[in-house]
């Protein structure tokens, strides 16, 4: 039953998307029938598309759907499958350090220095950005959970 349950990142993407879908169609029929747009829709657009790819990749992690070099990979003997596994999702891990690094430095410096505001909405820029690392909590997450997955599923095969 654990796979029907609705996770976390599942639900908040799908607000997301539905707050997205239906921004634009309110702009698309006001633009149609009142000959008027609103400008701020299109940054929330925009910026809730970039947390809902985060969203999205923290989903993948789970259901190992990211790309893989399966031909190789199930060639392996089950200590090395477990090794590639275990490199993967630390190159993984590290890159999503090494991307929030620099949004926690882009956060820093909106705050600190430069004081930015996005154009329709006047909100602080660094509001926007501040998605990013927060939804990466699932992706962490979902890396360690994915390779527990990937780590049972190697122990399976060995068994047969």
């Amino acid at each position: 039953m654990e796979g029907n349950k609705l996770k976390i990142e599942e639900l908040i993407s799908a607000i997301l998307l539905f707050i997205m879908a239906s921004i634009t169609f309110i702009n698309v029929l006001s633009r149609k029938i009142f000959h008027l747009s609103f400008a701020f829709t299109e940054e929330v657009t925009v910026h809730f598309f970039v947390w809902v790819t985060v969203l999205g990749i923290a989903i993948a992690f789970e259901k190992g759907a990211h790309l893989g070099v399966v031909t190789i990979y199930d060639k392996l003997p089950k200590t090395l499958k477990k090794t590639a596994a275990l490199i993967s999702a630390s190159l993984s891990a590290l890159l999503f350090l090494i991307v929030n690094y620099y949004a926690f430095r882009e956060i820093y410096m909106d705050i600190t220095i430069f004081h930015m505001e996005s154009e329709a909405l006047r909100i602080p820029e660094w509001m926007y950005i501040a998605g990013i690392p927060l939804f990466s909590v699932f992706i962490f997450k979902n890396i360690y959970k994915g390779l527990k997955i990937e780590f049972k599923k190697i122990e399976g095969e060995e068994a047969k």
